[in-house]
């Protein structure tokens, strides 16, 4: 185990605030001394079945304190991902069902494998505890927060100022993920910024029944494709990390400049000053086979720069793209909706408008075009489709 110095160096690597610093060092020494591990702790709610770069973020910080020796607690919310996080949300979010959670749930273990060493990772369900729990426990629970205490949430208080409704279900969320540390009886949590108030029960939980407080590790959030909201599938703009190669490559290329360095920042260990030394499109070609080949392989990741460089710098066309028989007469419209080459007909009609679909190199004004001849139907700068 790396002395206190030298973990702290590396834990402090990206974080945005550690609360506190001196418990953290105090947590450390006594690890060192004691010769025991920390226990480290993240909780995932299983509301999509996949993860996305923004996970990643967490999950690497994670892989850092299992290589300094301590266990790491990948707490999968069965229970609680049924409610939904509120953090963030302008409105009371659909509840999904057991069997939804279920599923969800069975996929992260196989995800979180490319980063984190799951012989060593513990996985845990709050299912086991939350499922166990009298209505009198969890009444008692209650009493332990006030509604001024969760009013004076950011989002919970936006949402209130402007007569947005708010459930009950809502306030209990933060007190049932704070209870996650009590059971665990956590060192350490870790979360997005935005996670901070529900952290920070979990630190006040805990010492209502008497435990040592966690500390409490807050990391970036990672923007979107977008470069405005969060990474989120819910947004449309995350970059998944069980999506093909090809489709991670194009959306990598297709960040801006700005925030390419926040990605090699927080998804790599790359020196940044040898970086920002780099063109922009040479670096943006070498973080996403960097994060390719973490994913899929350094094969792979040749072959998408390969056709990457085909494609767009001498503008030719895929050699491997998706073939659509079209029977009868059908319109661009129509073909782009029924090859599932765009995800609806308002983003279809948007990329028609805007002059980003074309036919045979001819751009398309019009929605009601019929193709009158097999050739090549391009939507934006990075989807093609063969209509035979």
């Amino acid at each position: 185990m790396k002395n206190v110095e030298e973990q702290l160096k590396l834990i402090r690597r990206g974080v945005v605030e550690v609360i506190s610093g001196d418990e953290l060092r105090k947590k450390l020494e006594w690890s060192v001394k004691s010769g025991r591990p920390l226990k480290v702790k993240a909780g995932f709610d299983p509301t999509a079945p996949d993860l996305h770069l923004g996970h990643t973020v967490l999950l690497r910080k994670l892989r850092q304190f299992q290589d300094l020796g301590h266990e790491v607690y990948f707490l999968i919310g069965d229970f609680t991902g049924r409610i939904g996080d509120p953090t963030g949300r302008s409105e009371i979010r659909k509840q999904l069902t057991r069997q939804e959670v279920a599923k969800n749930a069975r996929t992260y273990k196989k995800q979180v494998s490319k980063i984190l060493d799951v012989k060593k990772l513990k996985i845990v369900f709050n299912s086991r505890w939350f499922e166990r729990m009298q209505v009198a426990d969890m009444l008692k629970l209650t009493t332990l927060a006030s509604v001024s205490q969760m009013l004076a949430r950011e989002d919970f208080k936006k949402r209130y100022s402007q007569g947005e409704n708010i459930s009950i279900l809502e306030f209990i969320y933060p007190l049932m993920q704070g209870y996650d540390s009590v059971m665990l009886k956590a060192d350490i949590e870790l979360g997005g910024t935005d996670q901070i108030f529900n952290l920070l029960v979990g630190r006040d939980l805990q010492k209502d029944f008497n435990q040592h407080q966690q500390v409490v590790l807050t990391m970036p959030l990672l923007e979107g494709t977008d470069g405005v909201q969060k990474m989120s599938k819910s947004y449309g703009n995350y970059i998944g990390i069980n999506e093909t190669a090809k489709e991670m490559f194009g959306k990598v290329m297709s960040v801006s400049d700005e925030l390419m360095l926040k990605y090699y920042e927080l998804l790599t260990d790359e020196d940044m000053d040898a970086v920002k030394k780099m063109h922009p499109r040479e670096a943006k070609v070498k973080l996403a086979k960097i994060i390719i080949t973490q994913y899929h392989s350094a094969q792979a990741a040749e072959k998408e720069a390969a056709e990457f460089t085909r494609v767009f710098s001498q503008k030719e066309v895929p050699q491997d793209m998706p073939v659509f028989k079209a029977s009868g007469k059908k319109s661009v419209l129509a073909i782009l909706l029924e090859s599932k080459l765009v995800a609806s007909g308002n983003e279809a009609r948007r990329l028609i408008k805007q002059g980003a679909v074309s036919f045979n190199n001819v751009k398309i004004d019009k929605d009601d075009f019929i193709p009158g001849e097999p050739g090549i139907l391009k939507a934006g700068s990075r989807r093609f489709l063969k209509i035979l």
